[in-house]
């Protein structure tokens, strides 16, 4: 039995190392490596994703793992050795049915799709993008049928991304939360600050978006020795190892927030890779978050519920006016923080306020069911999107690159994961009703740039868990209840129908 333990030990701490090189291949191809080394990059990749796909279906791993599960030496394993056999078990056996020839497959195609969508994207072609989609479309229906998980081919997909979901419970949270959205979108659209807002109309170069972005990564605690900050076309986190974490952000978009809101939302990615569990939990398992709405709830969390409270802009907008004088001079504190939660339906979702960027998710989750479930096809999405954007938020897209091209993740095959984003952002309310009620004088700490105790708070009772429980069960044990959209709804009603005099 101690030479199985061993065995299963030393291969989880192989494949965490290989995780690291895979991901650093990854970070690199989206941040400094040169146009035309992306064919050779997707056979690097292909052959790392191949690599690390055998090593876990390996019969040998699946023998050592089966001789431990075995109910005798079982019971004789430590609850340490127990938690992390029994999450082992139930990756490898998910693994062991999908064909190494196809994750091979899939990670060229994906790794050519990206630049296929970086060029579309810049032409504002969909039609160059639509060849590499429907072939990603189409494998994705060949790996839904490696699996046995009832229900529609789609639940295989969340299960990847967020364990236990499936579409009837989604389609239950976001029928309800779409109604209240837009229920509440109206009511906005009807008052009289709603329709003589301003437009934040206001540039910073470079320099001073980087300055700023530095700022508030070193305010939220991150260590510079252990994370990294750069620019990639799509802002996103990935973690290199334990003291390894990159982030990035974009400062070429128009609107100067962007950039210091990006950066916020990732280094609440980045605090929660660099506090999954180590010690005895290190290269296992269990050392990684149960679900991407979990992880999403991070960022979610940091970027809207702090960085677009008062308390937080009481310290930081002295420093945004330093670094612009029409500030200084032109624009109240009390104008500022209505410019800052300015409701204004948008195209780009990763430019939508607080209120409707859920509404975005649901498009793109109504879209990805469809494709699945053969009811639309790949070439009618732009004509589908556009009318889903009239019909959600108002608004319709001038061009592709706006509307159905304005994501990278369909070019990475990652279906199934948008609903994360809408999954975070129900969790990020229930975090912060908690946190609220668990400090009384928190927003007195915010103001006074000291969020020690939200970092601590999270890490005890989200970071520190890991894979130990599924994110429903974590966010049970933390806020006394499991996945509930009315707690989302109610805290966007308490400060939006503040906001604008409803």
């Amino acid at each position: 039995m101690k030479e199985s333990l061993d065995f299963i030990y030393k291969e989880q701490k192989e494949l965490s190392t290989f995780s690291g090189i895979s991901a650093l291949l990854g970070w690199d191809q989206m941040t400094y490596m040169p146009k035309m080394g992306v064919s050779e990059r997707s056979e690097q990749s292909a052959l790392i994703s191949r690599i690390i796909h055998e090593r876990v279906v390996s019969d040998k791993l699946w023998k050592n793992i089966e001789i431990l599960s075995k109910e005798e030496n079982f019971s004789k394993l430590t609850n340490k050795d127990k938690l992390i056999v029994d999450r082992l078990r139930k990756d490898v056996e998910k693994a062991r049915k999908v064909p190494s020839e196809f994750v091979e497959k899939m990670t060229k195609i994906t790794t050519i799709s990206y630049q296929a969508w970086e060029e579309a994207r810049g032409k504002n072609d969909f039609k160059l993008f639509l060849p590499y989609l429907e072939k990603i479309i189409d494998l994705e229906k060949e790996y839904c049928g490696f699996f046995d998980i009832p229900g529609p081919r789609y639940n295989t997909l969340l299960d990847d991304y967020e364990e236990g979901m499936t579409v009837k419970k989604l389609q239950n949270e976001f029928f309800y939360l779409k109604k209240e959205l837009i229920k509440i979108l109206e009511k906005i659209k009807s008052s009289s600050l709603y329709e003589n807002q301003k437009k934040l109309d206001i540039k910073l170069n470079e320099d001073k978006q980087r300055k700023l972005s530095n700022l508030v990564i070193e305010k939220m605690q991150l260590p510079k020795e252990r994370l990294r900050i750069d620019i990639s076309t799509h802002p996103f986190t990935t973690s290199i190892g334990y003291d390894d974490v990159r982030i990035t952000t974009n400062y070429g978009r128009e609107n100067l927030l962007f950039s210091f809101f990006a950066t916020v939302h990732e280094a609440g990615h980045g605090l929660y890779e660099l506090n999954m569990p180590k010690n005895e939990f290190k290269d296992t398992v269990i050392s990684d978050s149960p679900s991407l709405g979990l992880h999403e709830s991070q960022s979610r969390f940091w970027e809207n519920m702090i960085a677009r409270g008062r308390s937080f802009w009481k310290l930081f907008y002295p420093f945004f006016q330093k670094e612009s004088s029409y500030l200084q001079k032109n624009v109240s504190f009390e104008d500022w923080y209505r410019l800052v939660n300015q409701v204004k339906p948008s195209l780009i979702r990763v430019e939508a306020d607080e209120l409707t960027y859920c509404l975005h998710v649901i498009l793109r989750f109504e879209l990805e069911l469809g494709l699945l479930e053969e009811k639309i096809s790949v070439r009618s999405l732009p004509q589908l999107w556009n009318e889903k954007m009239d019909e959600m938020l108002g608004i319709v897209p001038k061009n592709d690159a706006e509307g159905v091209l304005q994501d990278m993740h369909w070019s990475g095959g990652s279906i199934g994961y948008f609903p994360t984003y809408a999954i975070g952002s129900i969790y990020s309310s229930q975090i912060f009703n908690k946190v609220t009620k668990t400090y009384d004088k928190l927003n007195n700490e915010i103001e006074q740039g000291d969020f020690t105790n939200c970092i601590k708070w999270l890490s005890k009772n989200i970071h520190t868990f890991g894979r130990k429980f599924n994110a429903d069960e974590i966010i049970k044990k933390s806020c006394g209840e499991g996945l509930n959209s009315k707690v989302f709804v109610d805290y966007l009603k308490n400060k939006y129908y503040n906001l604008y005099d409803i």
